[in-house]
């Protein structure tokens, strides 16, 4: 392969909703490029994108797959990306560096909820777009519903390159505005028919044409000149016109074709090499610190790995964009963030499972390697130690669901472990942890399919064994007044044996709140608890009832008792302890025996002092097609959900609301149920608040009868 340089690659992410065609229209634009001598499909099993067993099982893409094609002199770097939102990560990494993104519409179906989803990411990317109305071939497909659809959504910048002149069964003809001619294909594809437009079509295509002219010209002040001096814009002139509008989102083309059939691909892919920016004509890509990197082939190097894939016989592969320098087979590289290196004994131009190996990789183009030691997804790979530049990271999105999981072999927990590890270095949005404080490895995600995936994954290809079940919730413990309580520790055996005894008061603590004045302060700890919130340790004995060496050992029992907390077992915050008296035995006092006592006297005090319980509140916001608000309010009011507002956006509700996580579990089906796929939302911890006094009588209600099924 030869080496492309900056101005000769085109980096392209094919998005679009499931069933849209990308992966089938990936397969023909790598068939075009003599990529492949032959087109396989998803039905058979056989394309080049969905190649992993879970997608051949589910004949849908689960990851973006990194391709490319040659044609015309040019390099067409492809990232086939998923249509489920479940797998979004896999559409923000591919847009991060992809330079347009090449929406493929369903001609059947118009825009659909997969297509509002993606437009999401595109838009707040800032990517250009380029639409591709593909199945043009289906009985039911219909262009100008489609571009009604289209234009409603996205708006007037969505013009027609191209309209079909037979859609539906027996599809084979298109008028292509910017050429002003008709392209008739052959049944297969292939190399089309060209020829002049009929007089039927002549006045539809001149005034498409016109349209598509008016918008070049408003991408550039010149050439809005030169349009309204000769109230037309030359072929050369429509050209250099439509790269800016591309490149700067002012126009966004519209493409025929039937991908299935590998009709009016090749013309689509004449445009792509003309027209579509290369990486040095779109907005510069930032480091962290705000500076633009300039695609230099003469600069150090700098790339960002933004997608990690373990292949079977092949290890992990690590896929890269360079943003400047040039890599070389056998480089040394730096892990900016550990400053570890990095050698890239092998790069490969990457074609789904299919590899090629290259010498050298110029900015601005896509690449692969393999074996790296610690570098995974979001590593930049600069030159040198102190460089200090990192390209700005993706930004993936927060989990919608949780579950908790558990290896159904007990003997298998270590191994799932390393599992669940190496599935988020390979997918970032699926994320793992092992909770002490609930006891439970929470696995969460994007989306009921997203866990389900990953539950098929580790079942197949790990041979690992496990469910799902509800996770617990992080609940937190703490008082509302001030309560006493004295607790003496006492224990006789054959030798020495065990006393203490300890009085104190607890009381709530706030911010900015006085010393009690009951009893005299002689000494405080401030504890700020890893959990959030506080413990404020008070030592007020008079006249050495307790040992000062002993108040360690009742601190550490009050710690050990906060951290199980007395109600139900969840950590507990917000606590003033005063220890005001005692009594020590001259022989039987020890360490072991003041933090007993001190534990026993936390929970007694506890007990009394106006126990409360408080759950986590985050707040939600939920997008939702105008008439499904009313379903989706009323399900967020069973969820004990307090709306905070609601404001308008494209087509969409957004509702805002504070919903306790207990209520959340499943609301991700739910919201899918009630709006057709069509609802999205978004959730944060906001804050803890206290739990409804029914709420808090079923939580001690349920743990009194777990502690009892433990005893």
């Amino acid at each position: 392969m030869k080496v492309y340089q900056t101005n000769e690659i085109k980096n392209i992410a094919l998005v679009g909703g499931t069933k849209s065609g990308k992966t089938t229209l990936a397969e023909a634009m790598l068939f075009e490029g003599g990529v492949i001598n032959r087109r396989g499909s998803v039905d058979d099993k056989n394309s080049v994108s969905d190649y992993r067993e879970i997608e051949l099982e589910r004949q849908a893409s689960v990851f973006s797959t990194v391709l490319y094609s040659e044609f015309a002199g040019k390099k067409i770097n492809i990232i086939d990306t998923p249509g489920f939102d479940d797998f979004i990560g896999e559409v923000i990494a591919a847009l991060k560096v992809a330079d347009t993104a090449v929406m493929a519409v369903n001609a059947q179906n118009g825009v659909e909820v997969g297509t509002e989803i993606v437009w999401r990411q595109v838009s707040r990317l800032e990517k250009p777009v380029v639409f591709v109305l593909n199945q043009l071939d289906h009985e039911k497909a219909n262009f100008e519903e489609c571009l009604r659809q289209l234009k409603t959504q996205f708006g007037d910048k969505v013009i027609p390159a191209q309209f079909p002149v037979n859609a539906g069964m027996g599809f084979d003809t298109v008028v292509d505005v910017l050429e002003m001619k008709m392209y008739k294909f052959p049944k297969d594809g292939g190399k089309p028919e060209i020829t002049d437009i009929p007089a039927e079509h002549q006045a539809q295509a001149e005034e498409l044409q016109n349209a598509i002219i008016e918008a070049a010209a408003e991408s550039d002040e010149a050439l809005m000149e030169t349009f309204f001096e000769n109230g037309t814009l030359t072929a050369e002139e429509l050209a250099q016109g439509l790269g800016k509008g591309i490149a700067t989102r002012t126009m966004f083309p519209l493409f025929c074709v039937s991908a299935k059939n590998n009709q009016g691909v090749n013309r689509f892919m004449e445009f792509a090499v003309q027209s579509l920016p290369a990486p040095n004509e779109v907005i510069r890509e930032t480091s962290t610190d705000g500076k633009e990197f300039e695609l230099n082939a003469e600069k150090q190097p700098v790339a960002l790995i933004f997608k990690t894939a373990v292949e079977q016989h092949l290890g992990e592969i690590s896929y890269f964009k360079v943003y400047e320098g040039t890599l070389t087979e056998a480089i040394d590289l730096i892990n900016s963030k550990t400053d570890s290196k990095e050698r890239l004994s092998q790069l490969f131009a990457v074609a789904g499972k299919n590899r090629q190996k290259i010498e050298k990789v110029m900015p601005g183009d896509i690449a692969a390697t393999i074996k790296l030691k610690d570098s995974r997804t979001n590593t930049t790979l600069t030159s040198s130690k102190n460089q200090d530049v990192q390209v700005s990271p993706i930004v993936f999105p927060d989990p919608k669901i949780r579950q908790a999981v558990k290896a159904k072999n007990t003997a298998d927990e270590e191994k799932l472990a390393g599992v669940l590890k190496e599935m988020n270095s390979i997918d970032p949005t699926l994320l793992y942890e092992h909770s002490k404080e609930l006891k439970q490895v929470i696995l969460s995600g994007q989306g009921e399919l997203h866990l389900n995936v990953a539950k098929w994954m580790i079942e197949n290809n790990n041979k690992i064994g496990i469910e799902f079940f509800s996770p617990r919730i992080p609940y937190r413990e703490t008082i509302t007044k001030s309560a006493k309580a004295t607790y003496r520790h006492k224990k006789q055996s054959g030798g020495s044996g065990q006393f203490g005894e300890v009085h104190m008061m607890i009381e709530p603590y706030y911010e900015g709140m006085a010393n009690q004045t009951e009893f005299p302060v002689r000494g405080q700890d401030v504890h700020e608890m890893d959990w959030g919130g506080k413990l404020i340790f008070n030592s007020c004995i008079v006249g050495g009832s307790i040992d000062a060496r002993f108040m360690p050992a009742i601190l550490k029992g009050i710690m050990e008792k906060m951290e199980e907390g007395p109600l139900t077992g969840s950590y507990a915050r917000d606590i003033v302890v005063n220890v005001y008296d005692g009594k020590m035995h001259p022989v039987d006092s020890n360490e072991i025996s003041f933090k007993l006592a001190g534990r026993n006297a936390f929970r007694e005090a506890f007990k009394n002092a106006g126990p409360k319980i408080l759950e986590p509140i985050y707040d939600v916001d939920v997008m939702v097609p105008e008439d499904k608000m009313g379903d989706v309010m009323t399900d967020l009011q069973g969820r004990r959900a307090i709306i905070m507002g609601m404001d308008s956006e494209g087509n969409y509700q957004k509702i805002k609301a504070k919903v306790p996580l207990a209520e959340m579990n499943k609301f991700s089906t739910t919201l899918s149920s009630l709006t057709s796929g069509r609802g999205m939302y978004g959730m944060r911890f906001a804050e803890y608040q206290q739990v409804p006094a029914d709420v808090q009588d079923k939580l001690l209600k349920a743990y009194e009868a777990e502690q009892e099924e433990e005893d």
